[in-house]
């Protein structure tokens, strides 16, 4: 194959991306002549750096924000899971010039849990915070099976308005504010966070795991550092915990096989350090 095969990720800013990192570790190792390039836009000037990377031969591109929820208005289609999660991140040009758009965020949490633990989806799950991120999670877990989901938030009416559109008859979801969190945790065989809470600079995220049962799994969408402090409480309490780094090499998976081709690219120790490196 004489071609170039060229992808991206868009957006603003740009320059902590590890996407580059990532798809580039793989463009390497499987041999594969091909570009994975960081692309700022401005918010204004979207419209404009799609049609070039239309214009330019690119394959399709990654969205990151602030982009996700725009680019989804200007897909000519999108799949069903980027319609219940109302953003995509990532993008395929057909070859009639349309655009394609999915999420991958579900995907990509889901796999990373899938694999470094054993989740019981007959337990019920509790989310901590309401933004884009816990609702691309809620799509995933309805997905997953399971049936009873809470939402605890700062700002309670983000976190009703979420329960509302995303319950369904399959899966009741609740809400409350942060402290509604613990007297959900009893019959949690799921607990995630979501928020920026406990990081530095951030607010402390006072929340006691006393009544999460021992084998509950605790994840944490932050991969910097690997072990936040929310997965710090959970080991000190006993419960088997997942990182956030395996979502965005998950994540990452679906966009390579349709640019460049290549199905089921590995996500191994190899690209974990490989992508550690750079953090």
């Amino acid at each position: 194959m004489n071609e170039r095969l060229k992808a991206g990720v868009i957006g603003y800013p740009i320059d902590h991306s590890l996407s580059p990192k990532l798809h580039g570790y793989w463009l390497n190792r499987y041999g594969i002549k091909g570009t994975y390039e960081a692309i700022k836009s401005h918010p204004d000037d979207l419209k404009t750096t799609i049609n070039h990377l239309k214009s330019n031969g690119f394959k399709g591109f990654n969205v990151t924000l602030p982009h996700k929820e725009t680019v989804f208005t200007l897909c000519d289609e999108v799949s069903d899971v980027a319609q219940g999660i109302k953003a995509v991140n990532t993008v395929v040009f057909r070859n009639d010039g349309s655009l394609w758009g999915t999420n991958t965020d579900a995907y990509g949490f889901s796999e990373n849990l899938i694999s470094h633990s054993t989740v019981d989806t007959t337990g019920g799950a509790v989310i901590m915070g309401a933004g884009g991120a816990s609702r691309a999670i809620i799509v995933s877990l309805k997905i997953m099976g399971f049936k009873r989901i809470h939402i605890a938030n700062r700002t309670v009416e983000k976190a009703c308005d979420l329960a509302k559109e995303l319950t369904s008859q399959d899966c009741t979801i609740t809400y409350g504010d942060l402290s509604s969190a613990e007297f959900h945790l009893h019959h949690c065989s799921l607990l995630v966070n979501t928020t920026s809470l406990g990081m530095a600079g951030q607010p402390p995220l006072t929340l006691s795991m006393a009544e999460l049962p021992k084998t509950a799994v605790v994840t944490d969408i932050v991969y910097n550092p690997l072990i936040t402090p929310f997965l710090s409480m959970a080991q000190d309490n006993g419960n088997p915990i997942v990182d956030g780094l395996g979502m965005l090499l998950y994540q990452a998976v679906p966009g390579f096989e349709m640019w460049f081709d290549y199905p089921s690219p590995q996500v191994d120790q190899d690209l974990r350090q490989h992508v550690l490196k750079s953090l």
